[in-house]
């Protein structure tokens, strides 16, 4: 009897779970990733969209493996267990100069074929580029707006696609820290109010953090060679491919997409 009582009880008391983290995660905000192409999102937490990324300064460069955001142009689902995320639908039409294998190892986890999403994170804050999100705030300044500038790659060994050094730091302009010039061929961003993302948050564990997100709709192929240069010497300390946060689709925990 108390097992037919406890196993009649399992359901409500997964339902209970599910609520329950639903909500928690509804009032940290709007969440990220999502797909770019559904504009549909009922998270009630509003913030003001950041200003753009020419008046705020760059404050971290960094990427993941795979795309974490969806969208018509990069939306084969990967099968890499260990990281997910999406790959960009050009993948399997890459020739087989561009899937050459490259001598040394690249970035700890980067091959030709790869697909990877870079994000140029921009702060209100008075900081200088440096490593991780630290970077992007300061004792006097612990809440800033936030924008992420967001572009996907295909990763190629082609010596003519995208060099990935011309997309990094390289000075003040009108005062402001800023990267280089970011893809201008790939779509009208789609912007949206969102979270930081990465592997450590979940639908039960989300981010607190409000960001403005810019992503670009369409990827673009970066030059394995280049991107092997900058993993070799950056000032943000990044070596590797970052994992990723599975995709929010719980229109609860997303903004709506306003065009």
């Amino acid at each position: 009897m108390k097992a037919a009582i406890k196993s009649s009880l399992l359901p409500a008391l997964s339902l209970f779970s599910f609520e329950a983290f639903a909500t928690q995660c509804e009032s940290a905000g709007p969440q990220t990733p999502r797909d770019i192409d559904s504009l549909q999102g009922h998270n009630k937490r509003v913030f003001a969209m950041a200003p753009p990324k020419e008046k705020l300064n760059l404050c971290n460069i960094h990427f993941h493996k795979n795309a974490e955001h969806k969208a018509k142009d990069f939306s084969v689902v990967s099968n890499d267990p260990k990281y997910g995320g999406f790959q960009c639908n050009a993948t399997a039409s890459l020739t087989p100069a561009e899937l050459a294998p490259v001598e040394d190892k690249v970035c700890n986890n980067v091959k030709p074929g790869d697909t990877i999403e870079v994000h140029w994170v921009h702060s209100s804050c008075d900081v200088k580029p440096g490593p991780t999100l630290g970077a992007c705030l300061n004792d006097s300044c612990a809440n800033p707006d936030l924008r992420v500038e967001t572009q996907v790659f295909l990763v190629v060994n082609d010596k003519n696609a995208q060099d990935f050094t011309a997309l990094d730091y390289q000075g003040q302009v009108g005062g402001y820290h800023q990267a280089g010039a970011l893809p201008s061929n790939t779509g009208t961003p789609v912007e949206f109010l969102g979270s930081t993302t990465g592997p450590s948050y979940n639908n039960q564990q989300c981010s607190p953090l409000q960001v403005s997100w810019s992503v670009r709709p369409s990827c673009a192929k970066v030059d394995i060679n280049s991107l092997a240069r900058w993993c070799n010497d950056n000032a943000f300390e990044e070596d590797h491919a970052h994992g990723i946060r599975k995709l929010v689709t719980d229109p609860r925990l997303l903004s709506p997409i306003t065009h």
